[in-house]
């Protein structure tokens, strides 16, 4: 659950955290409006949905998994983001969701980005280079080699990841 301390301010929300940066960094979100508004409903979209792909693909940067089946609620929450993406690509003109450059929205679908990586979610060629673009940017990678370094292990989560499938690989150190 992310948090931000900013001084005595404590911002525990992600979507009040996008917000709460914005309007100290303008660039948070995109310039255009048409743009801004987009970004802002697909980011509340991911942040109180995609339940099926939430609850059955566990959050992990290190294991690699061959799920046992994909559901059909996490089909549809597939279809939902290859939708989404795609209008958001094709109507701003990509390589990311709201135009030329990373902002909140992208930041939201990150996490996303990690599922489909370790779950080898089956998506179409768009939102997988989509993906792709996402896990090549620098804050990425190096967001995956922390989480690969760490030496705390939350076995309940790992237990979580592993009963979706069959564990293929760990990354771990």
């Amino acid at each position: 659950m992310p948090c931000l301390h900013d001084g005595d301010t404590v911002v525990w929300d992600s979507l009040a955290i996008a917000e709460y940066l914005a309007e100290r960094h303008p660039p948070v979100w995109p310039g255009d409006a048409k743009a801004r508004a987009w970004a802002r409903c697909a980011a509340a979209e991911m942040h109180s949905g995609f339940t099926a792909l939430r609850q059955q693909c566990s959050m992990h940067c290190g294991f690699r998994i061959r799920l046992n089946e994909i559901s059909a609620s996490l089909q549809s929450d597939l279809a939902r983001l290859e939708e989404l993406w795609r209008e958001g690509l094709q109507r701003f003109g990509g390589p990311f969701l709201a135009g030329a450059q990373f902002t909140a929205v992208d930041a939201f679908f990150a996490p996303v980005a990690f599922r489909v990586q370790t779950y080898a979610l089956p998506l179409g060629a768009a939102a997988a280079a989509y993906v792709e673009r996402l896990l090549a940017l620098e804050p990425m990678r190096q967001w995956q080699a922390a989480a690969l370094l760490e030496p705390w292990r939350d076995a309940a989560h790992d237990e979580e990841a592993r009963a979706a499938g069959t564990l293929l690989a760990d990354h771990r150190a």
